[in-house]
């Protein structure tokens, strides 16, 4: 039996043209490409990760033999297929497609099935589906490779949100397990934890924080802490966190004459430009021009 494949050996087994690619970004364990394939007929051995294709744009007929039996589907924007690992396969498909693939490892999956509900993945059996219509699925990639292509407001705080959200609905829809809900979530956050988190979120804006990261200082479970956190201070941490950065940068603003790119680096903006756009949101005018205001 093949040994299973990396996404980076993909291409090896299906060639395309790549569109986008996270390698390079801060999103910890999380892998985002996105391809422009041609009509192909490829053997794919087993992936090491849960893959979901999300499609764009095109529309084919696909078909896929597992084992020995071949499905055919006709996928289109809004389907997925979701692949389970290990799993060889014979893909075919007969027109150009562009398609989205979001890697999953089953140590991802773990962590979020015992956080969200008291369960271990290994308990679980993912299906493998050739063809799926998921239109909030694919939403939800999109979101991922929109901050792929241009990283915005929430950063890697905005992509472990949303990868949280996929993990959850494909456990939810796409597995042959009976899950215990969690308990439910009195209030929000202790003051103790309010406290702690405003003080590492205030030392750490020059930085790109991960969820998980402020999960661990309020000692919470990533799905426990994005809903107390909501509940606390009335945003997603992604949110509240933009926020602090904008703060931070008008107090600079008004109270230095440092350059903008260097507010920009010290408030955690990926760029000044990305500085501007925030600005221009929330005060409806530029570092700038708030700058020259305080004269």
């Amino acid at each position: 039996m093949t040994e299973p494949i990396t996404p980076d050996q993909l291409p090896a087994w299906v060639p395309g043209r790549l569109t986008f690619d996270t390698d390079d970004l801060d999103w910890g364990g999380m892998r985002l490409r996105g391809w422009h394939y041609a009509p192909s007929d490829v053997f794919v051995p087993g992936m090491r990760d849960y893959m979901i294709v999300a499609y764009g744009r095109g529309v084919s007929p696909m078909a896929r033999q597992c084992v020995s039996r071949w499905r055919n589907e006709c996928v289109a924007p809004g389907n997925i297929s979701l692949l389970t690992h290990c799993m060889q396969a014979h893909w075919r498909w007969s027109q150009d497609v562009e398609v989205t693939h979001l890697y999953l490892s089953p140590d991802q999956l773990t962590r979020v099935a015992a956080d969200v509900f008291d369960r271990d993945v290994s308990d679980v059996q993912l299906h493998d589906l050739l063809k799926a219509e998921d239109g909030y699925l694919c939403g939800l990639v999109q979101q991922l490779a929109d901050e792929a292509r241009g990283p915005g407001l929430g950063g890697r705080l905005f992509a472990d949100a949303v990868l949280n959200q996929a993990c959850v609905h494909i456990l939810r829809h796409y597995a042959d397990v009976s899950f215990r809900e969690p308990d439910g979530v009195a209030g929000g956050l202790s003051q103790r934890q309010r406290r702690a988190l405003l003080e590492y979120i205030h030392a750490n804006l020059h930085r790109n924080m991960a969820l998980a990261e402020l999960a661990g200082v309020a000692g919470l479970s990533v799905y426990a802490f994005a809903r107390r956190f909501r509940a606390a201070f009335g945003a997603p941490p992604h949110a509240f966190v933009l926020d602090q950065r904008i703060d931070a940068a008008r107090r600079l603003l008004e109270e230095s004459d440092l350059p903008l790119k260097c507010i920009a680096g010290r408030c955690g903006f990926s760029d000044q430009s990305h500085m501007t756009r925030s600005f221009r949101r929330r005060f409806d005018r530029t570092p700038g021009q708030c700058r020259a205001a305080r004269h």
